[in-house]
């Protein structure tokens, strides 16, 4: 009898475990700020403001509402004025990154997911929700094009499976449509001007979205002393030391620095930004994500 892989890593594996992931969550609706000319009319209403005729909320006039705007006859019954919101009724693009580097293997013990496991179930539970909303779902390069159905799930699946040499992926541009949603996913430990010319290009097209940091519990604790030898997941990178204790105030600097610099890129480019750790619940980190994408 030949063994074959294990069935977590297949493609299939990995999209049966991502939808159980997503079973106990409501269909996720991805929001736009404004109609661009990648949407497609959905076929129910969304429960978002926007473009629609049936009526979802009252809200308080804003000082840029036209007093047309206002509904004069709920406004009588208080003391503020109120506008009317209807059910948005477009359905939206959300593009998918997750780094494909050979960084992202990484795993400090055999009890924890490598942080590439981590990031794809939770990217493809993503997808699994979006598409269950009636969203479109792409990444954000130029392999997959936003759609919606169980075939481009099962694509999708195939594509985050596939793995890179280097030590650590680099985002692109070029699927992102204008005015829709993305999401970037990764250890964000690599070069950071990719992810910089990222965000740029995104703030350009009115792209909002979330960064998810995948982190191993071990790249927080640093829990190394005495004779150490690191060593990059591709082989490319090893340093050896007799006291690896020494380093840990310096590397743990050097990862507060990472961190308050994205936090400084989502505050400017208008993203959330959050932590994973793999030691966590990845029903957690799909939950926050809900939330982001949610958020105005």
């Amino acid at each position: 009898m030949i063994a074959g892989p294990a069935p977590d890593s297949t493609p299939l594996g990995l999209r049966g475990r991502a939808e159980d992931l997503a079973a106990p969550l409501p269909p996720l609706l991805a929001e736009a700020e404004q109609l661009a000319q990648t949407v497609l009319m959905g076929e129910h209403g969304r429960r978002r403001a926007g473009a629609g005729s049936n009526f979802w909320q009252y809200r308080a006039a804003q000082p840029h509402d036209t007093a047309r705007a206002i509904d004069w006859r709920r406004s009588g019954r208080a003391d503020q004025a109120f506008v009317q919101e209807k059910e948005w009724q477009i359905a939206q693009s959300v593009a998918l990154w997750v780094d494909d580097g050979a960084a992202m293997g990484f795993a400090s013990t055999p009890r924890l997911p490598p942080k590439s496991d981590r990031a794809r179930l939770i990217a493809l539970a993503l997808a699994v929700v979006l598409n269950r909303g009636g969203e479109r779902v792409g990444l954000t390069d130029a392999r997959l094009p936003p759609r919606r159905g169980r075939g481009q799930l099962a694509r999708l699946a195939q594509i985050l499976s596939q793995e890179r040499g280097e030590d650590h992926g680099a985002p692109e541009a070029g699927g992102l449509a204008p005015q829709s949603r993305a999401v970037l996913i990764s250890d964000f430990l690599g070069p950071i001007e990719p992810v910089e010319a990222m965000l740029t290009a995104a703030a350009d097209r009115g792209v909002r979205g979330a960064l998810l940091q995948v982190l191993d519990p071990a790249e927080e604790a640093f829990p190394y002393d005495g004779r150490t030898i690191f060593e990059s997941m591709s082989g490319a990178l090893r340093h050896e030391t007799l006291k690896a204790g020494d380093l840990k105030d310096r590397y743990l600097e050097r990862l507060a620095a990472r961190r308050a610099h994205l936090a400084a890129l989502a505050h400017a480019t208008g993203w959330q930004l959050s932590t994973h750790r793999t030691s966590e619940s990845a029903a957690s980190a799909l939950l926050w994500l809900h939330t982001a994408l949610e958020r105005r």
